[in-house]
This record gives structure tokens, C-alpha cells and sequence, in this order.
């Protein structure tokens, strides 16, 4: 029996009284039953319009054909794609040799795999330099625990090479011989260690290569696109160090690249005879490096690309004769086109707001680059470019079923004017002909956090709610980087609150603007967007009428406190180590947990996954219980937990729409829309 007793907190002189606390008791059975009767609740309150949300679901998926292929690309003999079939939900891997009218080689099936569990994902799967060899990583939880299995693809034949409790990062040798793996620790499941496993040995007997001792920092492994190096990384959030090692010789010596310095990101290549170095040393937005291969000090950097104030410098990608970049200007990402002997451009593209971003490009000998793009009224387009001839080909547009005509929508870029005068970018969508007198119904969508640029991409789910009137809105709050890095460093550590004052800053410009009001404005944020999302919800309850926050992370302070939990450690430099009271202060004065108070809240859905490796199941249910005790409305509040999932929520390819629709419903039925 849970015992339902208050925990008494206390750090730097100061007690915190949390009162449910104890629904962090995973495997308490009185814990499962509380989270059983929210999501019975939760459908007692939509059981009226269960028929919507069924409608909803089955509209969704009619959208998506149901037999599709992605665009195949060529690595060496051979062009790899993924394909779905009709009825089925996960994907077919697969690929033909040397040309498309060959006959299909199915490496996995994704549909027999998934046989028998309730969630079902592969994660990191890679062919051997050979291409006889197929490694790929198996969760059948949600919580990101893989098992790595190999496949001899010439003879279709499972080995018994099985390696349980791994990351998801696998990578070859050149020698076909040699996997390397990641592992992650136990109870943080931060992933510290790169082991060896020779093919045809007991995992038992594997070799740990390397291991990453501080908690702050995880580490990886990739080889580069020329194949001669295998790099292992340990990252920090403001911080990586480089390893290296002859990829024909897995058992030889790790080489350090450069060490580990406070403040110093960089990424790195191989080319030809040097090194690709992308870094942030005396260069806020990053600039373009290069050095022999011989000499890899800093001493012999030089610089191929500089920093600029207005400009971001993102990825790269290396062929023999280009050098491509991704940048970010004027909040819209870009690609440039370098040859190594010649003048740059940049590709040009017409709509306002857009993403678009480098594609599969595993070949180096090759003048021709792979680009996705996409926009809010754009499906998602594969271009094959050729950059000497600067002509683009449209390889495939995602095709959308049921009539959808992309000159029916609009998209617009906007910005609404912040407390302190900065200027927030808005991505917005809504059907033509709609009408800017007020009365409209919109959905604001923000992250704002680890930097991550929330771009304005289509989704077909979403015209769910364009098509019955809703304007959808995108506001590229400060914490991102759709403006540069100081983008993201304003919205980060001591900065926080700005992400939220600039989402409420938006939604007051669209409510001037008269695209909405507040009996019909609506917000929505998913992981740290839902930290986002819950603290507008203290800030400013009064602005909206109905509120969804997808496996939030709101009780910021008690997990960031908690080195045993999944992230924490490696957070320190994106939230604040509360150990520091500074920090301490500053997070309890916006956790949405922390911050809920005796007054009216609006209508609320919270999500959670019983699995979730990233925000724990226990940060959702604590918030829905505290404001259900606290809030002095009778708005509709439901938490709704998915027992079989993790943060991704339910596996497969139409299962996870499930969730989608009854989010849409949730808003639909607070307009009082039923068809």
C-alpha cells in the first residue's frame, strides 16, 4: 500500500513539502491503479465523443498511403530504403544491388520482428563494410534499452553474436569482424562506455575500448564518411572531446584529437588528407577549420569558413570535389554549396517560413547532394541537386490522400515584440479565405530549449484542425536556435523565463492581431515544450482556453536534484545544478510543479509514458494531481498515461496517431466541434 505521506525536501536551508511524492513508487501496484483510474477518468469525460476521436484517427491515417517507399540511396554496390505495407506498422528494410530493377533483398521485417510485444522499435542499424553483415538494435519497452543482433545477409542466417542492455549506437570495423557498441549505466542509463565485440566470441569476453567517468558527459561512436577513422566522443552539453582509431585496425591505439575544454564544442571529419573541424573557439556561431591529418594541434588549424555575427553555421557534409554547410539566417536555415576549387552559392527557396535540411549522403565521390525540404503547406519533398550544374531534381514529394491541394492553405512569417523589445519569429498555417476578425480558433505550438530549432515543416495530422478552422502558430521562442547561438544562450540557465515570457508575448501579438481570442486560443508543448507550456500555465492561465502538454517536464527542481535519474547530470549546463542555490532559486521560481497555485487554470490534457527514459512517468502525474487539488475551476483536467510506451509514445506507424487524435479531440470538443 502506498504510503501517501508527504516528503520533506530540504537543500540549502529549505524545506519543500511535496505531497505526492510517493507516485514515484513505479512498481507499487497502488501507483499502476492511480494511473489506471486518471486514464479511466479521461475516457469517462470523452466517452461522449469517442466516436469523434475514432473519426478523428481513421481521417489521420487516411491521409498516408498505406503501401510507400522511401527514396533509395546508393552506398557502394548497393541502394538501401525502407518501404511500409498495407495493414502493417512498422517498416521493411531493405535493398537492391547495383541497380532499382534488380530483385529486393528484405534485410528486416519490421511487422514479424514486432510479433508478440505491445511496443516494438529498432533503433541504430549498420551494414558492414563488406555489405554481408547487417547490426541492428531491438527495444521492446520503450525505455531505450537495446539488444544488438547480426545478420549474415547472404545467407538470410541469424549469428549468435547477441549483446543485451546496449546503447543505441553500433558501428563496424572495416575489417567485418569487429562491432563496436555502446552501453549505458543501469540507473542513469547515461551512455559512459564503447565496447568491442569480435564476431563469434561471448559478449562475455568483450573489450571495453573506452569509458566516460564524468556523470556529466555520455559518449559515442561514429565512423567518418571517408571510413578510415572511427571516432569515439564524449559530449557535453557545452563540451565534446575527440578520440580517434584506424578503422582497419579496431584493436589498435585510441588517439586524443584535442581535449576536453570548458566551453569548447566542436565536431570533427575526415577528409582526404586532413581533418574537418567544426568549433566554436573565439566564434560564437561557429566557423570552419582544417588541419593535416599528421597534425591535428590547434597550432595548424585553418580556417576555411569564419564566424559572422548573423550568421549560424550548423552541419557539414564532405564530397571529393564540396564542402556543403548547413547555416541558420534571419531565423531560416540555408545550404551552401562550396566547391573546393570554385565560388559558393547558396540554394534558393521562395516560401517565407520552410525547412530544410542535408538528406542521406553517404557517397563521396559524387557531385550530387540529397536535400529535404519542406514547409507548413509543403509535404516533405526529396531533391537530388547537382552542384556543379546548380539544377535541382524532385525525386519525391510525400504524396497526401484525400484531396489535399497545398494552394488552399497560407503560411506566414510573423513576429510578435517581447517584454524587452527582442522580436519573436511566428510560423503560422490556416486555411485561405480565413477570416482576421477574432473569432478563430489557434493552436500555439513552442520547445524553446536545448537549442533545438522547432522549423515550420508540414504535418498531414495537423489539417485535421486547419481544414474545421484552427490557425496553427509556431512561436520560435528564445532557447532555440532559430536565430543563432545567442538564441539558444538567452533562453537557457539563468535566462529561462525568457522562453516563456516570448511564448506569452506571442499568443497577446495573435490575439491583437485578430487571428484569435482568448476563449479560443489554445497552447501545446511536448517534453521540455510541456515545462514550457506549464509554466505559461502559472504565468498566465487567463490567455488560454485549453492547454496540452505531452510528457512534460515540470517538476523541475526534485529531478534535477536526483543524479540517479535519467539526464540530470548531463543537464547541469542547460537548466542549472540546483546544488548551486543560484540555480536552486532561479528553477524554483518558474518549475511548473513548484508553482501551481489556488486559482483558475484552463482546460488541461497531460500525457505521460509509464516507460519514459526521459521525462519520468512520475513528473506528469505529480502535476495533474497537485493542480487537480489546488485549482479553483471546474475546467476539465486529464492525465492520460500510456502503459506500454515511453516518451515517444506508442510504437508503429499509425498506432502513434492514436494519441495525436485524441489531443485534436480534446481541443475540437472544448470549441464544441463533434464532425
Amino acid at each position: 500500500m502506498v504510503k501517501k505521506i508527504p516528503a520533506r525536501l530540504e537543500i540549502h536551508g529549505q524545506v519543500r513539502v511535496d505531497d505526492y511524492y510517493w507516485l514515484r513508487e513505479r512498481d507499487n501496484p497502488d501507483v499502476i491503479r492511480h494511473l489506471n483510474e486518471q486514464n479511466e477518468h479521461a475516457a469517462k469525460e470523452t466517452a461522449p465523443v469517442r466516436g469523434f476521436e475514432e473519426k478523428l484517427f481513421e481521417e489521420i491515417k487516411a491521409r498516408f498511403k498505406k503501401t510507400d517507399m522511401s527514396v533509395p540511396y546508393r552506398l557502394a554496390d548497393y541502394f538501401y530504403y525502407t518501404r511500409y505495407e498495407d495493414g502493417k506498422e512498422y517498416a521493411i528494410y531493405a535493398r537492391k544491388r547495383g541497380s532499382l530493377d534488380e530483385p529486393e533483398e528484405i534485410m528486416l521485417d519490421g511487422n514479424a520482428l514486432a510479433e508478440g510485444h505491445e511496443f516494438f522499435a529498432v533503433g541504430a542499424w549498420t551494414v558492414s563494410t563488406g555489405q554481408d553483415l547487417l547490426a541492428y538494435a531491438v527495444d521492446t519497452v520503450g525505455r531505450r534499452i537495446y539488444s544488438a543482433y547480426v545478420k549474415q545477409l547472404s545467407t538470410g542466417k541469424m549469428l549468435p553474436d547477441v549483446i543485451a542492455n546496449v546503447g543505441d549506437n553500433l558501428v563496424w570495423a572495416n575489417d567485418d569482424k569487429t562491432l563496436f557498441y555502446a552501453k549505458q549505466d543501469e540507473i542513469t542509463l547515461r551512455q559512459y562506455q564503447i565496447w568491442r565485440h569480435h564476431l563469434g566470441t561471448d559478449p562475455a569476453e568483450d573489450q571495453l575500448v573506452y569509458q566516460e567517468d564524468d556523470e556529466t558527459y555520455s559518449t559515442f561512436i561514429f565512423k567518418t564518411k571517408s571510413k578510415r577513422f572511427l571516432m569515439i566522443v564524449a559530449a557535453q552539453t557545452v563540451s565534446q572531446e575527440y578520440r580517434y582509431l584506424d578503422a582497419d585496425d579496431p584493436a589498435g591505439e585510441l588517439k586524443l584529437f584535442l581535449g576536453r575544454e570548458r566551453l569548447h564544442e566542436y565536431h570533427i571529419d575526415h577528409c582526404q588528407d586532413r581533418f574537418i573541424i567544426r568549433t566554436n573557439s573565439a566564434a560564437k556561431n561557429f566557423r570552419l577549420m582544417e588541419t593535416p591529418v599528421e597534425r591535428p594541434g590547434r597550432e595548424h588549424w585553418q580556417e576555411i569558413i569564419p564566424h559572422r555575427e548573423d550568421v549560424y553555421l550548423g552541419e557539414f557534409e564532405l564530397f571529393k570535389n564540396h564542402l556543403v554547410v548547413e547555416e541558420r539566417s534571419r531565423g531560416l536555415a540555408q545550404i551552401r554549396v562550396l566547391p573546393w576549387e570554385g565560388t559558393a552559392h547558396y540554394l534558393q527557396f521562395d516560401e517565407p517560413a520552410y525547412r530544410v535540411h542535408l538528406g542521406a549522403n553517404p557517397e563521396f565521390d559524387t557531385a550530387t547532394l540529397r536535400f529535404e525540404y519542406t514547409s507548413m503547406k509543403t509535404p516533405l519533398s526529396i531533391y537530388d541537386y547537382q552542384m556543379n550544374a546548380g539544377a535541382r531534381t524532385l525525386l519525391k514529394r510525400e504524396e497526401v490522400l484525400g484531396g489535399f491541394d497545398s494552394s488552399n492553405y497560407v503560411t506566414d512569417r510573423l513576429h510578435a515584440t517581447a517584454t524587452d523589445g527582442t522580436e519573436i519569429p511566428l510560423s503560422i498555417l490556416y486555411r485561405k479565405g480565413l477570416k482576421r476578425d477574432g473569432q478563430n480558433p489557434l493552436l500555439l505550438y513552442g520547445y524553446g530549449s536545448y537549442g533545438l530549432s522547432i522549423d515550420a515543416a508540414f504535418a498531414s495530422p495537423r489539417l485535421s484542425l486547419v481544414d474545421r478552422g484552427f490557425v496553427f502558430a509556431i512561436a520560435h521562442v528564445r532557447g532555440g536556435q532559430e536565430l543563432g547561438r545567442q538564441w539558444y544562450e538567452s533562453g537557457k540557465l539563468l535566462n529561462k523565463r525568457n522562453s516563456f515570457t516570448d511564448f506569452i508575448a506571442c499568443a497577446e501579438f495573435l490575439i491583437r492581431e485578430n487571428f484569435t481570442n482568448k476563449e479560443k486560443l489554445f497552447a501545446m508543448g511536448r517534453s521540455a515544450g510541456g515545462l514550457l507550456i506549464g509554466a505559461v500555465s502559472n504565468l498566465r492561465p487567463d490567455l488560454f482556453k485549453g492547454m496540452v502538454a505531452e510528457v512534460p517536464f515540470v517538476d523541475v527542481v526534485t529531478t534535477m536534484l536526483d543524479p540517479s535519474i535519467p539526464l540530470t547530470t548531463g543537464e547541469y549546463d542547460e537548466w542549472g545544478n540546483p546544488n548551486d542555490k543560484q540555480f536552486y532559486d532561479y528553477m524554483l521560481s518558474y518549475s511548473p510543479y513548484d508553482n501551481v497555485e489556488k486559482q483558475n487554470y484552463p482546460a488541461m490534457l497531460i500525457t505521460a509514458g509509464l516507460h519514459d527514459s526521459q521525462v519520468q512517468y512520475w513528473e506528469p502525474a505529480k502535476w495533474a494531481a497537485k493542480l487537480r487539488g489546488l485549482k479553483t475551476d471546474n475546467n476539465r483536467l486529464l492525465l492520460k498515461t500510456n502503459m506500454d510506451a515511453g516518451h515517444g509514445g506508442a510504437s508503429g506507424r499509425f498506432r502513434r496517431y492514436r494519441e495525436t487524435a485524441f489531443s485534436y479531440l480534446f481541443l475540437l470538443d472544448l470549441m464544441g466541434v463533434s464532425e
